[in-house]
């Protein structure tokens, strides 16, 4: 197996960052998810973080972690909202400037959720690539410190710190369910798992409208698609991101792809059955379970809900979504 960008040892090295910061997010087992696919299912609620979200982890891992020049000169990221939390959070924290750059038409709440954490914000672009082309080229001369939100080892084994966590509340799962947005959850959780658990088989969800890095990793190259159209803007991408790609073409067991459908049933299962509002990428998990629950019946199934910052106006879709399937 070829060296990968980021180890075991490197996520163990980001535990004590990270645990000064945050506190373990809750594992629990729900008994109306788990009577619904027919597995003892567990959330791993990162939706319970202080930006609502995972990758506040890898945030603060790596912002701790910059030089007094990198601090001078202050952090560029471009989000579809949790990054940009995440990046607004650690450098308030770590008193560093911060300017984020989301598409035209990002979630509202995120966005605010990023001012008020005290970052600039520019809307640019129609989707998370087109800003991300934006930020690459035409703020490349800022001289900030730009902070991709997959392409970075430290954001990596930040993040890989929720998987730790998951096997230090259940040392034996059958199966962890990952949503994949560029894919810095699941890779790092990869990592983790085949350092601790290796029988544990790692799944990542992807939508059917935005499936660039599954068709990626099934055909062993990277793949780029056109459009992206799901609602979930949180794994809404069109380009693959190659550091966490590699580590994913070594370890992934599995890709499920859902339809926003799906989603959308999941996540009004999740707020009637366990009173937490996901948002869709957040529900991914428990979307890919139920569809694959004949696959996964009587196994110990985890699923990360990775954020629950849900854009209110998608919420009478969601109430009205026919959950007959």
């Amino acid at each position: 197996m070829p060296q990968l960008a980021v180890s075991y040892e490197d996520v163990q090295d980001a535990l004590p960052r990270v645990r000064d910061v945050l506190r373990p997010t809750p594992l629990f087992e729900w008994p109306g998810l788990s009577e619904l696919v027919g597995c003892r299912y567990f959330v791993k609620h990162e939706n319970h973080q202080p930006v609502g979200a995972f990758k506040i982890r890898g945030g603060i891992n790596l912002v701790s972690q910059l030089s007094d020049a990198e601090r001078a000169a202050g952090i560029l990221g471009c989000s579809t909202g949790n990054h940009g939390q995440s990046l607004a959070f650690a450098a308030k924290r770590f008193g560093v400037e911060c300017t984020i750059v989301v598409p035209v038409g990002t979630n509202p709440g995120k966005c605010e959720s990023i001012k008020r954490l005290g970052a600039k914000l520019i809307h640019q672009g129609a989707d998370f690539d087109e800003a991300r082309a934006f930020v690459e080229t035409e703020m490349a001369q800022t001289g900030m410190r730009y902070v991709h939100s997959a392409n970075e080892p430290q954001l990596i084994a930040g993040v890989g710190t929720m998987a730790c966590e998951i096997f230090d509340d259940l040392p034996d799962p059958d199966v962890i369910l990952v949503p994949i947005g560029l894919g810095s959850g699941l890779a790092s959780t990869c990592i983790v798992a085949k350092a601790l658990r290796p029988k544990t088989k790692i799944i990542g969800v992807q939508s059917e409208s935005a499936p660039a890095v599954a068709l990626s990793w099934k055909n062993g190259q990277l793949e780029t698609t056109e459009t992206c159209s799901t609602w979930a803007e949180g794994i809404a991408t069109r380009v693959p991101a190659e550091m966490t790609l590699n580590i994913l073409n070594e370890l992934l067991d599995d890709v499920i792809l859902v339809s926003d459908d799906d989603l959308r049933r999941a996540v009004y299962w999740l707020l009637e059955r366990t009173h937490n509002l996901a948002e869709g990428a957040g529900a991914a998990a428990f979307a890919a379970a139920y569809r694959e629950r004949h696959r996964f019946a009587g196994q110990n199934v985890v699923g990360v809900l990775s954020g629950g910052n849900l854009n209110l106006a998608e919420l009478p879709a969601i109430l009205a979504a026919d959950r007959s399937a």
